[in-house]
């Protein structure tokens, strides 16, 4: 894989509307030169469709480095779906199994990392935004149902180690998410600001353990919360005090920082401002999921290329998974799951 060249990409990861690209994207894409690409359930059909589209996306901005990302956590969030993929078993589920016995669970996340990892790589997709790192509580808004390991924070961090290692070891780019953690948050960032009234020194002995846990992890993603104890009025996304001073000072994170999708009704204000907020605030690199052709195309009078230290961290992050890579099948991964959760 090549690592970014001369002529620095903009720092935009962007969604298309369909299951192939119409000759408007292709242009806009040409003009805006993203970083990278997302991909949803709407452009998923068929394995064959799927590869098709990714390689169409890389050669609109002609670089074969470009990242496809793509959320396939399991269980609810799984972007590739029956009858062509695999259904994925939940985080919540595999948190219950580590539960009963350590070992089996410990296994069975790292074949599902490994598992996922097969099906992306036959796709030539390279980053998939998993695992989510939040502490469930009770309250936790219904938005992370099922999405989480579990209440404890060491057991999430042993779960989510097995099923990065299973994701390395096939050549797919883990992201963490949603840092600095949003398990406390009551409603759905999709639709508002969750505001999480906790102290500081209660989120630091809970909430921010697992993530200091993944200091090292080569990507990681925003949440669109506000943390009043710490800035009152920006969600993390667009707090210059919570990305430099507790992500990445406190948190210690140093990898890849992506914001959580910039269209969510979390967040205010126009495109543009939103994307400016995020990156002054320190995000290496914003996502737009819609794939609205109207919407990416005010990116043309907003085109920021990523920054050198934002070229450093990608290239430190293919790297991290260069000299891991071990062979396997979709069909292998698949039966040692099945006999994992007989």
């Amino acid at each position: 894989m090549l690592s970014v060249r001369d002529g620095l990409p903009a720092a935009l990861v962007l969604g298309c509307a369909n299951t192939e690209l119409s000759n408007e994207e292709l242009d806009l894409f040409k003009t805006l030169n993203p970083f990278g690409f997302i991909l949803f359930e709407r452009n998923c059909r068929s394995p064959k469709q799927v590869l098709e589209l990714v390689r169409s996306l890389r050669g609109s901005v002609r670089r074969e480095d470009a990242p496809v990302l793509i959320d396939q956590e399991g269980g609810k969030v799984q972007r590739l779906k029956p009858p062509h993929w695999n259904n994925i078993p939940s985080a919540e589920l595999l948190g219950m199994i580590y539960d009963i016995d350590s070992e089996r669970g410990l296994d069975a996340s790292y074949t599902v990392g490994r598992l996922i990892a097969a099906e992306l790589a036959s796709l030539e997709i390279t980053v998939n935004c998993a695992p989510v790192l939040d502490v469930i509580l009770e309250s936790t808004t219904k938005a992370l149902t099922g999405r989480t390991y579990s209440s404890d924070p060491l057991v999430i961090i042993n779960v989510a180690k097995s099923f990065c290692l299973g994701l390395s070891e096939g050549g797919i780019l883990p992201v963490i998410k949603h840092m600095p953690g949003h398990g406390r948050a009551e409603s759905d960032s999709h639709i508002e600001a969750p505001k999480i009234r906790a102290s500081h020194y209660d989120l630091m002995n809970n909430d921010f353990i697992a993530f200091k846990a993944f200091s090292n992890a080569p990507l990681g993603m925003t949440a669109h919360v506000i943390y009043e104890s710490l800035d009152s009025i920006n969600v993390a996304t667009n707090s210059s005090y919570i990305i430099q001073n507790i992500i990445r000072q406190e948190i210690g994170f140093n990898g890849l920082l992506f914001s959580d999708d910039i269209c969510m009704g979390a967040l205010n204000g126009s495109l543009v401002n939103r994307c400016e907020n995020a990156l002054n605030a320190g995000c290496d690199v914003v996502l737009h999921c819609s794939g609205d052709i109207k919407e990416m195309s005010l990116m043309e009078k907003f085109m920021p290329s990523i920054s050198l230290e934002c070229e450093g961290r990608w290239n430190a992050a293919l790297k991290s998974v260069s000299g891991c890579y071990k062979s396997g099948s979709i069909s292998e991964f698949k039966t040692k799951l099945d006999k994992l959760l007989d």
